[in-house]
């Protein structure tokens, strides 16, 4: 009972040598996660900004692209990438598999702020044909970096997230995560991603994305993210819900608090790049939930880092994490 209350295990993760410092935090004591919080990442970033290939390359070489969902993340969410990562995908041909995947992974990027969040009845022919334009250019480039490299993972969750934008259809998307799975069983990316194509809006089925969800963790390892795929799956319910309050539970708490001390807060569980990303994840479910037990400790290891996933799914998300912070 005092580890439900208090945490398991008193002592405090080692200090991570490539942790940029906390920037300046708000007035509230929050400040939002810039690079995953990682020195190297911003050192890859900054890279891009500045178009330098040779730089990219040698910012990326502590990192394997082909599995890190979150470092090929901070790459895809930057604007103008796009604008010279062709010339790399051209010319060098020893590094082509990696210059497909960033440009695959930022076409989708660049295709959804095309489209925007808008209901597909208010996006307009000329989105939509930009849209699929940028989308098309994304299959290429990842199904010929997936070719080129068999190995990684990447490039097949990033390709159920095309296929659903340019609906291919529930078969092509299931041979592309089983794919992705093969690879690696307990991904979470590749896991969030299918929790979110099952929903009624996607025209999955109620209820089977939390089944999917539950199954992939029935047998997780302790300290394993793929507890974050729980956390995840109820978001996904309460996005879809009327009810604001269809998480308030008991069994729903329960099961919660159960998936965070299984994976987040157990000792096991690895603080990588971004691992912050995790924590909110649980920190926005616990409290669309109203539970009491993890929910202050997970924000109490945040110790005020807002990631803008999964909160966007709110109209006011920076506000809505603070306000949920203060109700701990």
């Amino acid at each position: 009972m005092l580890g439900r209350l208090f945490g398991r295990g008193a002592e405090r993760p080692v200090a991570d040598p490539h942790a940029l410092p906390v920037p300046r935090r708000q007035r509230n004591g929050t400040y939002t996660l810039h690079a995953l919080g990682d020195a190297r990442v911003l050192a890859l970033v900054e890279a891009a900004k500045t178009a330098d290939w040779e730089a990219v390359k040698t910012a990326l070489a502590p990192f394997d692209l082909g599995r890190d969902h979150q470092v090929l993340a901070e790459l895809a969410d930057l604007d103008g990438l796009q604008d010279w990562i062709g010339r790399a995908v051209e010319q060098d041909k020893e590094h082509r598999a990696t210059a497909l995947l960033i440009s695959g992974a930022r076409h989708i990027t660049w295709g959804w702020e095309a489209r925007t969040s808008a209901r597909a009845v208010n996006v307009s022919q000329e989105q939509w044909r930009v849209f699929h334009e940028r989308l098309h250019i994304a299959e290429e480039h990842l199904l010929e970096a997936a070719e080129l490299r068999p190995d990684w993972l990447t490039p097949w969750r990033r390709l159920l997230t095309s296929g659903r934008g340019m609906s291919l259809g529930r078969s092509v998307n299931e041979a592309r995560l089983d794919a992705a799975l093969r690879r690696d069983p307990l991904d979470l990316e590749t896991h969030i991603e299918w929790v979110s194509q099952l929903q009624p809006r996607w025209s999955g089925e109620a209820g089977e994305a939390l089944a999917f969800a539950r199954e992939a963790f029935a047998d997780a390892p302790e300290g394993h993210r793929i507890g974050c795929v729980i956390a995840m799956a109820h978001i996904e319910d309460w996005v879809e819900s009327d009810d604001k309050n269809c998480l308030v539970t008991p069994e729903i708490q329960d099961e919660l608090l159960e998936a965070a001390e299984h994976s987040i807060l157990h000792p096991a569980y690895e603080r990588r790049p971004g691992w912050q990303e995790d924590f909110n994840i649980f920190a926005m479910a616990l409290s669309l939930a109203s539970e009491r037990i993890a929910l202050p400790r997970v924000f109490r290891e945040l110790d005020g880092a807002y990631t803008p996933w999964p909160w966007k799914y709110m109209a006011k998300p920076e506000e809505m994490y603070t306000r949920a912070r203060r109700n701990a």
